[in-house]
């Protein structure tokens, strides 16, 4: 057995190819190293909350019980809605955890994971986010010195921009490779110059992102674990936070935060 624990968001280095690692206590496996053999997932029906440990019968918000979802800073509103944060006026789930989440500095960027899209993150989390989300290619545009700033900056844009990935385009590669990102950046910049946010315009060069990925599958369907609780298939490569699985399939692990599985290859 490679691995037994409950499932967390995959972490990542950024190399070429990106280098993918799976944490559970005190255990590590790097993904990379799977590729290209037949890996066996098999999810033992336990789901424990990220936060507190407590078994559940159900996750919400990517792996909590739903006291923590209800209380904890990481599950707040302003996670999915940053322009909702309040924490710079002393108001928050939790001002320490506040004080180094949002009381920080963070980016906005544009992004190509299927088309391109607008996005924020903190300072910490460059290129980590873009990883994420399955982004070749990525450029910040504005810097700004608390979350909420950078949700009002997104706010703007996206009257002009997208906000989401198309996560079946995105693992299929069906991506438009005729955005010019620099372009698109002035672009930005002009519609946060009229908005009144020139203050927080930066200039970037583009960083690109190779995901390791041995075949990209030309249709993709997701593997819920509480419907198919074993996977066994062989592994194609990793993009954003899905594991990609011959004939298409492919499983969020992020989604799955907090499922008890075991994972194995198999000769």
């Amino acid at each position: 057995m490679l691995f037994s624990g409950n499932l967390i968001k995959l972490n990542s280095q950024y190399l070429v190819p990106v280098k993918y690692i799976l944490k559970s206590s005190n255990q590590s496996l790097i993904i990379n190293d799977l590729i290209g053999q037949r890996v066996k997932i098999s999810f033992n029906g336990t789901i424990n909350c990220i936060h507190c440990a407590r078994k559940m019968r159900k996750s919400y918000g990517q792996g909590y019980c739903f006291s923590c979802f209800q209380t904890v800073p990481q599950a707040s509103p302003s996670i999915v809605r940053p322009e909702l944060d309040q924490s710079h006026l002393g108001i928050s789930r939790d001002m320490e955890w506040a004080k180094k989440n949002s009381l920080v500095d963070h980016y906005v960027y544009l992004a190509i994971s299927s088309s391109l899209k607008v996005g924020i993150t903190r300072y910490t989390q460059i290129p980590t986010r873009w990883i994420d989300q399955g982004a070749s290619k990525a450029i910040r545009i504005a810097k700004v010195p608390y979350r909420q700033i950078s949700g009002l900056l997104e706010v703007e844009l996206k009257k002009n921009f997208a906000d989401k990935t198309n996560w079946r385009k995105m693992l299929s590669n069906n991506i438009d490779n005729g955005i010019n990102l620099l372009d698109e950046r002035d672009k930005a910049h002009k519609l946060l110059k009229k908005a009144n946010f020139s203050d927080y315009l930066i200039d970037d060069q583009v960083t690109e992102i190779t995901y390791p990925i041995l075949n990209y599958p030309e249709k993709v369907s997701s593997v819920n674990l509480d419907k198919t609780p074993e996977i066994e298939a062989r592994l194609e490569g990793v993009k954003g936070q899905y594991l990609i699985f011959e004939g298409g399939q492919v499983l969020n692990i992020r989604k799955h935060n907090g499922y008890y599985v075991d994972i194995s290859v198999v000769k």
